[in-house]
């Protein structure tokens, strides 16, 4: 029987939604931990496109959110915008890049932090910007681009990349 990406795609992500949320937090780098989670779905979003990279974003943010009882929908919601962000990127410029992945992983790490920061400022949870934009996000952002090879190598191998139709050929008109 042969396993439909999508369906790897989701097992892989909700493998990795508990290893973020149990066994990652423990283990800080100088002060940040890997965002293993924002690093497989730039991957998925990488190699399936932008609509599949918001989906799994969408979904691995919500079972995060779920699984840590984190405010409802914020984490959904930046991982929703990476996905995308990650899937445009590679739909337009970054298809066949070896480099890819390690771009993504640090363009998206940033505006990622950036954007949370925004949506818990507005929801009026007291974050510190010093703390969420340069303590935290400095040592993350450097785990995320030391981890984003390793983790777009095995996420490629349980899921392959979406085959690119070319354009088309010939066109005819029937009236």
């Amino acid at each position: 029987m042969i396993v439909p990406a999508s369906v790897r795609g989701a097992a892989l992500l909700f493998g990795v939604v508990l290893i973020q949320a149990v066994i990652v937090p423990p283990y800080l780098v100088a002060g940040g931990a890997p965002d293993l989670l924002l690093l497989v779905v730039i991957s998925l979003g990488l190699l399936r496109g932008s609509s599949a990279g918001a989906a799994y974003g969408f979904a691995g943010g919500l079972l995060l959110d779920l699984l840590t009882l984190e405010t409802l929908g914020v984490s959904s919601l930046v991982l929703t915008l990476a996905g995308f962000w990650a899937g445009r990127y590679a739909e337009t410029t970054g298809r066949g890049r070896r480099l890819a992945p390690v771009l993504s992983a640090a363009v998206i790490t940033v505006l990622a932090a950036l954007f949370a920061f925004f949506l818990h400022s507005l929801l009026g949870d007291d974050v510190v910007a010093r703390h969420a934009l340069v303590t935290v996000l400095v040592p993350t952002l450097a785990v995320n681009v030391v981890l984003a090879l390793p983790v777009h190598w095995l996420v490629r191998s349980v899921v392959p990349e979406r085959e690119v139709l070319g354009p088309a050929q010939r066109v005819e008109v029937l009236v």
